[in-house]
């Protein structure tokens, strides 16, 4: 009997390990596109994939080198053969035909020897909302509500909550205190000096100590406000 690994289209490198921060975004529409695009900024590996050739195209414009392939959402071994139920994450982005979407869910959370964790589905109503989360999604987003490179930015980045965009460079961000900064002062932690941000605001949640004092320890939870240029922003500790 054939392996059906042995017929993979494309399989992820590096074992389990790399399996949590692998993802696979089924529907590459401007919502699907976008997480895509996040997602290969930070470096992560991505398999994108659409039941349509031009949108595999339109993607492979801004990136040649993305795996992306042709499949039918709905039938679960060309899912399987793709490798979309190797990775950490799915991110199902379509939102219509619905019973597609829900398919899709089903599909990624349920078949035999998925290694996905983590299943995030688009929805358009709050019926598709309870039906996708009744199959299995983990959690729910509406494009209305949240902007793609926004669940992108999400998900390889866990620790961040909030963000304001000073210009084309600079940001300001609200994020959870890292494990690896908990139990060490602001002087240990040197930010301005080590990643190159200033530190704003930290301490529990609404009860944030603005300009805090170099000698102010972060605790596991709490929250911290920096300001910087993305790229040191993107060099901090995540989660």
């Amino acid at each position: 009997m054939t392996d059906p690994a042995a017929t993979r289209w494309w399989r992820w490198p590096g074992g389990s390990d790399r399996i949590a921060n692998s993802f696979c975004v089924i529907g590459l529409g401007r919502f699907g596109s976008a997480v895509c695009r996040e997602l290969l900024a930070a470096d992560a590996e991505v398999l994108a994939i659409d039941m349509s050739q031009r949108a595999i195209d339109a993607l492979r414009q801004q990136d040649p080198a993305i795996e992306a392939r042709v499949v039918d959402c709905t039938d679960e071994e060309a899912l399987r053969a793709a490798g979309a139920l190797d990775v950490g994450t799915v991110v199902v982005a379509i939102s219509e035909p619905i019973e597609a979407s829900i398919t899709a869910t089903l599909i990624v959370r349920d078949s035999p020897g998925s290694q996905v964790r983590q299943v995030i589905s688009r929805a358009t109503s709050d019926l598709h909302e309870k039906m996708l989360l009744r199959v299995g999604a983990d959690r729910v987003v509406f494009p209305s509500k949240m902007q793609g490179s926004r669940l992108g930015m999400e998900l390889v980045r866990p620790n961040l909550l909030e963000r304001l965009r000073l210009d084309d460079h600079n940001s300001i961000e609200e994020i959870r205190v890292p494990a690896s900064f908990a139990g060490l002062s602001l002087r240990d932690l040197n930010l301005r000096k080590t990643f190159n941000v200033s530190v704003l605001a930290a301490g529990p949640v609404n009860r944030l100590t603005v300009n805090p004092p170099a000698s102010q320890v972060l605790q596991d939870n709490e929250l911290l406000v920096v300001m910087g240029s993305s790229e040191a922003l993107e060099a901090l500790p995540s989660r």
